[in-house]
């Protein structure tokens, strides 16, 4: 049977890369850490992970299986809050990186449960572009980052865990031509007149987005306003593809807004946690994280 001991050990792993250095976190022998991680591995009858000559990493499955075994320990440390200390004994500041786009439509919620569950902590919000908050993380400035995954650059300095998978959808006007396909797909796109969210390397994602699937799309306005996209795609000024954090279905004006999912487009915006690796974190991250796995309403793993 799997314990909360296996499931620790695993996340030690995971986080470190290696055997050597998870031992060392968990004080007990390599040997010890090794056996555990393949009896864990025997229990769930998947590998866990791949085994190079540099370390460990996870696997698809390994992946699937951190997201749970976070929760889990998520879950089994607020049922010890709920009957130890109350968390009005804790207190500090806390300082939190964030970028715009996870700042408009994610931080208030995450913010709000954190601070009813630690009311004497003082949390600071500090919003910025990707690449600074990164460098502030690393060099210990900040204590943890919100923010959209897949554009970090230094993976190897950083820890993460994703929170929510967002997908994407096509925005339309109401009426619009591509409404009447049965399916949509992203070549039916690329001949509309495309509005472009540029925020928070919004930009980025789109190319990827489209150079993946080897289409050239008409681009006829770019925008750093999220709002300003609805505006336009409800005035009939284009179409845009946008993650569902984002969706509303109504623009400011009153206007309704269409969404419709793309056939051959699976990629999701991820939104997470980010810390810097290696060394002890501030007394104050665990709870977050913990509050912050804590997703309510069913609303992980997608917005």
């Amino acid at each position: 049977m799997m314990t909360l001991r296996q499931i620790r050990h695993f996340i030690a792993v995971a986080e470190s890369g290696s055997i050597s250095a998870a031992a060392q976190a968990v004080f007990i022998s390599q040997s010890s850490l090794t056996l555990a991680i393949q009896q864990l591995e025997g229990d769930i009858g998947v590998s866990l992970f791949n085994r190079h000559a540099k370390g460990m990493s996870l696997t698809h499955q390994g992946h699937q299986f951190l997201r749970q075994a976070h929760l889990i320990l998520a879950t089994v440390d607020n049922a010890k809050r709920s009957l130890q200390q109350s968390t009005d004994q804790v207190a500090g500041q806390l300082t939190i990186g964030v970028t715009s786009l996870v700042a408009g439509y994610y931080l208030a919620d995450l913010l709000t449960r954190f601070q009813r569950a630690y009311p004497n902590v003082e949390l600071r919000v500090m919003e910025d572009e990707r690449p600074y908050i990164e460098h502030l993380l690393i060099s210990g400035e900040i204590d943890v980052g919100v923010l959209i995954l897949s554009n970090l650059e230094d993976r190897h300095a950083l820890q993460t865990e994703v929170l929510t998978h967002s997908p994407h959808r096509l925005w339309l006007p109401a009426q619009h031509p591509l409404l009447e396909l049965d399916s949509i797909a992203l070549a039916d796109v690329a001949g509309e007149p495309l509005i472009q969210l540029n925020v928070d390397e919004m930009g980025l994602n789109a190319q990827r987005i489209w150079t993946g699937a080897g289409l050239q799309p008409q681009v006829t306005l770019r925008t750093g306003s999220t709002e300003a996209v609805r505006s336009l795609v409800a005035a009939g000024l284009g179409v845009s593809i946008q993650p569902d954090m984002t969706y509303r279905p109504w623009s400011l004006e009153g206007d309704i807004i269409e969404a419709r999912a793309l056939v051959d487009l699976t990629q999701t915006l991820d939104v997470g946690l980010a810390w810097r690796r290696g060394t002890a974190r501030p007394a104050l991250v665990d709870p977050f994280l913990t509050v912050a796995r804590e997703q309510p309403n069913g609303r992980r793993p997608s917005i």
